[in-house]
Parts: structure tokens; sequence; C-alpha cells
């Protein structure tokens, strides 16, 4: 296909590079930031513009990856290329694009994105939905030839996908980086943690996640977890992070065994 991306960062960074390498034409790679246009287009090998006045009609698709709260203002000014218009935001719904044509659908990777770490798109989950079931069949073609975990998931399921990744993904990010402050308040070194969270994001490959809970709280060792909060002295808002996540584990784990 004949793909315009609409952006240059992390997503459209890692799309159009799986895009490229399986075969597809970028024709252009439009960002307001030209440079930042140019350095993706260079690798994919598209014209960069920072115009979209500067568009090229001569494409099968926009993808549009940007921010959220961007997506409806430039679904509006591509409206008029009667072009399939896709975005790739797990919490924006398909309307946002209905509200301006009908040639509309999403394409969602679901994975975390850096532009300075490869990531295997092949493994990467696409998460597809199409204003109308051709251009879902379309799209769907479009995934499997980059990625070999594609599914048809509505505005709805997908928002609590996208929910249920950020408990997944970033909150647990920042949690690491909790941990790596307080080693550091004791000169200890973050790196020593990194065997325990892969040993930890590894049982979860083939096991549920409570089935392989650990700690104190699963254990309600209540002598450790008064320690703990003990050391949080002078930071309530961790004391109470800690509570309330310790008050989960144990909540979580009754209502797992029918407790009441």
């Amino acid at each position: 296909m004949r793909i315009t991306i609409i952006g240059s960062g992390n997503v459209a960074t890692h799309l159009a590079a799986a895009f490229k390498n399986a075969g597809h034409h970028i024709v252009q790679v439009y960002s307001r930031n030209m440079q930042n246009a140019a350095l993706l287009a260079y690798h994919v090998k598209a014209e960069a513009i920072d115009s979209l006045e500067d568009l090229n009609s001569d494409t099968d698709i926009f993808v549009i990856a940007v921010k959220d709260d961007a997506i409806g203002k430039i679904a509006q000014q591509l409206a008029g290329y009667d072009k399939l218009v896709v975005h790739t935001s797990g919490a924006a719904d398909l309307y946002t694009l209905l509200a301006f044509t009908d040639n509309a659908g999403v394409f969602y990777p679901l994975q975390t994105f850096s532009k300075t770490k490869e990531v295997d798109f092949l493994t990467v989950p696409v998460c597809i939905e199409g204003a109308d079931e051709e251009i879902a069949k379309q799209l769907t073609s479009l995934a499997q030839t980059i990625s070999n975990n594609v599914y048809q998931v509505n505005s709805v399921k997908r928002k609590t996908l996208h929910l249920a990744a950020v408990f997944a993904c970033n909150f647990p990010n920042y949690l690491y980086g909790i941990a790596q402050q307080l080693l550091a308040q004791q000169n200890m070194d973050f790196d020593m943690l990194k065997p325990l969270i892969l040993e930890t994001a590894q049982k979860v490959q083939s096991n549920l996640p409570m089935q392989v809970q650990t700690g104190p709280a699963i254990r309600n060792d209540e002598s450790t977890m008064n320690f703990h909060l003990q050391l949080l002295e002078g930071n309530s808002q961790l004391q109470q992070l800690y509570s309330l996540l310790s008050q989960g584990i144990i909540k979580l784990d009754n209502e797992q065994r029918g407790d009441k």
C-alpha cells in the first residue's frame, strides 16, 4: 500500500519502519517540526513535509499517529482527500474520525515504543476497527503484513484495553522509578533489582498474575508491612501508596479464594 504517516513520534517511527520493511511505500511523513519529519522520512525513503497543505493525494491511507487531542483537528483537514484515514490511539474512539469522514478506522499497536529501541513488530498485537466490514478487512490485511497478532477490537473494548495497559505498563514503570530512588538513597544500584523484575515478567507469560503473587501482603505479614511503612516515614505519599497497593493485593487474594 501507499501510506502517508502523520506524525514523527515513537509510534509513527516504529509503524513507518514496520510498513517499509514489509514492502509498503511510505509516500510522505508529516510533522510540524521539519527536522523530525526529515529524520523519519530519510529512514523510510519518503518525502518530509511540515504543512498539511503539501500532502500528496497519491496515497491509499493516512495514518494519524499524534497526540489524542490533535486527532480530530487533523482528521478534519484530511477529510477532503477522500482517502482511508486511521488513527493509532488506544484511548480515542472511532467517532473522533467519523465526525469528519466515513472512510475511517483504527490501527492501534499495543506496545510501548521508544525511538532508540528496536521492537520485533511481528510480536506486537495490532487492534483493528473499521467504519464498515470492508474497511476492517482492508486494515486487517494490512496489519497482517507487519504483525502475527491481529485483533478486531471495537472502541469500547479498546479503551478498556488501553486502561489495562496503563496498569500493566505505565504504573509499574513508575514504581520502578520509586524503587530506584529508594535504593539511591542508600547508594545502591537499581541493577540489583533487574533479575527480580525480569523473573516476575517471565512468570506472567505462563501464569495468571495472582497465581504468582509474592511478597508480605499476599502472606498477610503485618510485621513486615508495618516495618516498611516505618522506613517510609517522612513521605506520606509513598506510605499511602504502599498501604493502598498492599490492601489491594490482600483484597484481590481474598476474592480469588472466595472469602468475603
